[in-house]
């Protein structure tokens, strides 16, 4: 379609970046003003609204990709998140990486990206150190480790999506967005609230059908994106330290928008402050949270949103065993800490074991 736009001096590529600068802007803006995380809605003190927020993104990004689909505008043959052999070894060892990364540092690197931009410099920290084990990962010294793993599969032949089982697109899709749909009603949330969730979740079909349909240009291709954080973050490492071999694309703009639109909006709401770490200990925890997120989500084929959020929508099937592994990665790894410190605590005081406050985000 980009070739009928009547563009002459702008390519898909650059008009991609354009469009990702305003959809990170979006998302850092809404984020922010949801405090949307989903390690908030898997062990937050307030995971019953966080959980519904989450939801509600999850049902509307649904809705929205399968529609498209439906459409005709876009379709997700030949993807990565539809391939027939499934490594399955490797979004389980990476799933409970990512998850446990996640709750070392408090957050999910999407969450940490929008942290960053309010002034915290432990979560600034986390994502340049997420963005180079990742980069190490794909491209660098890490790259046979993730080669090894990934060679493990199972083969799904034409059952590597949803849509393939008795019932099909639409019998599927209803089996995610009516459960989402019921516990976002339940969450007991405003009603603005439930409509950031909501607008977070248009932003996944918005960007398939963007990057997808409306950049599409047979003889310029793009590759077609959403919401992700792990291969951005990679891309815009990569574009920081060697811009002049390589122009920026959807990945970088994605990370600027979302740094930028975090600030904005925490500078307007008074917000922005500069938070930094406790302690030495603190920080190697940190650090080693951002370690295995960045493994992790490259060997699970995203993060939260990449892998959970936009994964989804597709109805893959590598998708939801992803989440389902960053999930028990993040309640293991919130137990063990948990016990650890209540144990500590007890033995220091010589009293019953209380839980140990946990530090803000």
């Amino acid at each position: 379609m980009f070739e009928t736009l009547g563009f002459e001096e702008t390519t898909p590529r650059l008009a991609s970046l354009y469009f990702a600068l305003a959809l990170g802007l979006g998302f850092g803006v809404l984020a922010q003003l949801t405090r949307f995380c989903f390690r908030r809605a898997l062990i937050g003190e307030d995971r019953r609204q966080a959980a519904g927020i989450w939801a509600l993104a999850l049902a509307v990004s649904v809705l929205g990709t399968q529609a498209a689909v439906t459409q005709g505008w876009i379709s997700f043959d030949g993807h990565r998140l539809l391939a027939s052999e499934l490594p399955l070894l490797a979004i389980a060892v990476g799933g409970v990486m990512f998850g446990s990364g996640m709750v070392l540092t408090r957050g999910c690197i999407s969450r940490l990206t929008v942290l960053s931009g309010t002034g915290n410099l432990r979560a600034l920290l986390c994502i340049g150190i997420f963005a180079l084990v990742a980069h190490a990962t794909l491209k660098g010294v890490l790259a046979p480790l993730r080669s090894l793993l990934g060679g493990y599969t199972v083969q799904l032949g034409d059952y590597a999506t949803l849509a393939a089982l008795p019932g099909g697109a639409p019998l599927w899709s209803a089996v995610i967005v009516l459960p989402a749909f019921w516990l976002a009603l339940r969450s007991q949330n405003s009603a603005l609230a439930l409509l950031g969730g909501a607008m977070i979740g248009a932003l996944v079909p918005l960007a398939w059908v963007t990057t997808g349909f409306v950049l599409f240009d047979e003889f310029d291709p793009i590759a077609m994106e959403s919401l992700s954080f792990t291969a951005p973050m990679s891309e815009g490492l990569f574009y920081v330290i060697a811009s002049s071999a390589l122009p920026a694309g959807f990945g970088p703009g994605l990370i600027g928008g979302v740094l930028v639109g975090a600030l904005l909006t925490a500078l307007l709401r008074g917000d922005f402050r500069w938070q930094s770490f406790d302690s030495p200990r603190q920080t190697g925890r940190y650090m080693l949270g951002a370690s295995l997120m960045g493994f992790g989500g490259v060997l699970a084929g995203g993060c939260t949103l990449g892998a959970g959020l936009a994964g989804i929508s597709t109805l893959g099937v590598a998708a939801p065993l992803a989440l389902a592994f960053i999930a028990l990665g993040g309640i293991v790894a919130h137990r063990l800490l948990r016990d650890g410190s209540s144990a500590a605590a007890s033995l220091s005081a010589g009293s019953p074991a209380t839980p140990a406050p946990q530090p803000a985000e």
